[in-house]
């Protein structure tokens, strides 16, 4: 066979390339193969310090265009949202307030860029070990624009809600 006959047998357009598709098989690769290699708190570890770093990196971004150090809970959100319209689609479900804990509750529907990858991967399951990316990220994230108005943020998934297509999740923030 020579060269050219086997090129128009392999020829493929660029237009039919799904990197997607390839960054999810990846992705859950990469996910189990550092479980499998170091294990589950590792993997942990690593999923949310990957979502960590750029969570500082936007907080210092958004310091510096609006030219302030610390901002309100309501005010971060929307602020945050705004920015991350390509990566994430939230809404609020309720906001609780807790004086003997000092603590307030937000629960959120949200849709992030993470759910695809997830639906189309076997392994790969909401709520698991691959949202720690996110986790890091907004915990870092509102950590450092909330700044002396809390003690600790902490975010926790409660449950997929498939027919809305997003995840049910609760903000606490402590203060």
């Amino acid at each position: 066979m020579d060269l050219d006959e086997l090129n128009n047998k392999i020829l493929n357009s660029c237009e039919n390339i799904k990197p997607l598709k390839g960054f999810e098989i990846i992705t859950e690769s990469l996910v189990y193969k550092v479980y499998d290699i170091f294990g589950k708190n590792m993997l942990l570890s690593i999923l949310y310090q990957v979502g960590a770093a750029p969570g500082k990196t936007i907080a210092e971004r958004i310091k510096r265009e609006y030219q302030k150090e610390n901002f309100d809970i309501l005010e971060t959100i929307q602020i945050l949202m705004n920015e991350l319209k390509d990566f994430y689609a939230i809404q609020i479900r309720k906001v609780e307030q807790f004086e003997e804990e000092r603590k307030i509750r937000i629960e959120i529907e949200n849709h992030c860029f993470l759910r695809e990858p997830i639906k189309n991967r076997e392994k790969l399951k909401f709520g698991k070990a691959f949202c720690r990316v996110n986790k890091g990220y907004f915990e870092t994230a509102f950590t450092e624009l909330l700044g002396d108005k809390i003690v600790r943020v902490e975010i926790n998934y409660l449950d997929n809600a498939p027919e809305k297509d997003v995840c049910i999740e609760e903000l606490n923030f402590y203060y």
